[in-house]
């Protein structure tokens, strides 16, 4: 996760989906969100509810071609008549995006930032849990929490607002600072936290579970530029870590393997302590087209919710 500015062609991207590098060209963030959202509801069958909005109703008796999975088993088991469970939409989930702004977040190869990548993976969420009537909130934080807009119905401007001017400024550390907003939750919420995850795993896993207290929804958004899952570099050169300052010189050639290797360790044990705890992990590199990004993370996740229950 040291950065550097060599330059490098990213990734090509699907011709229907939107380069991160076009939605940087736009300067509201309002305007990104509903681009983005509405661009990937369209390929949903129904609304992408995050998974916590969609509470048990009801029972009612099987029928033809209802799906099997939501048959109550328990409830067979006690009556020998199969019964499927009805859901219903709560409207009023109060919904929370952590957007971490500490100076590895600035770290862009080619093309965008890890933090603008992060603000609109921020703003885009908030706009579609805006859409689906739950109360959206905000706090970016590094060593500390920078700004705080609470969770209500009307904060989706403030928010937004609050998203286009973050600066990184401060070294950040989830440890200390994770705890510290659970203290701010004082109801059941579904929180998305949105990092470079730059610290060990279980040190990540162990501030997040901090968030876990009152039985929030947690999301983790794993932000990375492509090349620091790839060390794609082609000559020697000079590494500065944006949390500490540290700079180091290397030849990537005999590095890169070993790197790969570290990387994916880092990011395979994180989804693992993250499933085991449990908390909902997806990894999104900068190059990804954001609307794809998230079609695809919100799909598998309804697609879970729908199995639990």
């Amino acid at each position: 996760m040291l950065g550097t500015k060599p330059s490098r062609v990213g990734h090509a991207t699907a011709a229907r989906f939107i380069d991160p590098k076009a939605l940087a060209r736009i300067d509201n963030l309002g305007l990104v969100a509903k681009t983005v959202v509405e661009g990937f509801l369209g390929g949903l069958h129904r609304s992408p509810y995050l998974g916590l909005s969609v509470d048990f109703a009801e029972h009612r008796a099987y029928m033809p071609g209802d799906d099997i999975r939501r048959i109550d088993w328990r409830l067979f088991g006690r009556t020998d008549r199969f019964y499927v469970k009805e859901f219903e939409a709560d409207t009023n989930a109060n919904f929370s995006v952590l957007l971490d702004i500490s100076r590895s977040m600035d770290f862009g190869y080619e093309g965008i930032t890890k933090l603008d990548y992060g603000r609109f993976v921020a703003a885009s969420l908030l706009y579609l849990s805006s859409k689906q009537r739950d109360r959206v909130g905000l706090i970016t934080f590094d060593s500390d929490i920078v700004d705080f807009v609470p969770p209500a119905a009307k904060h989706l401007d403030i928010a937004l607002h609050t998203l286009e001017r973050v600066q990184s400024t401060r070294a950040g550390n989830l440890r200390t600072t994770l705890p510290k907003i659970a203290e701010a939750f004082r109801r059941r919420s579904i929180i998305a936290l949105i990092t470079d995850c730059y610290d060990d795993p279980k040190a990540v896993v162990g501030a997040v579970n901090a968030l876990r207290q009152k039985g929030n929804d947690l999301i983790v958004f794993h932000i990375l530029d492509p090349v620091e899952i790839t060390f794609s570099y082609d000559e020697a050169v000079s590494f500065e870590d944006l949390e500490t300052g540290e700079r180091l010189s290397v030849v990537p050639d005999k590095m890169r393997d070993k790197y790969r290797q570290m990387m994916s360790e880092h990011t395979k044990t994180l989804s693992k302590l993250m499933g085991e705890n449990p908390i909902d992990y997806a990894l999104f590199d900068t190059s990804t087209p954001l609307d794809w990004a998230l079609f695809t993370y919100l799909s598998r996740r309804e697609r879970m919710s729908r199995l639990r229950r």
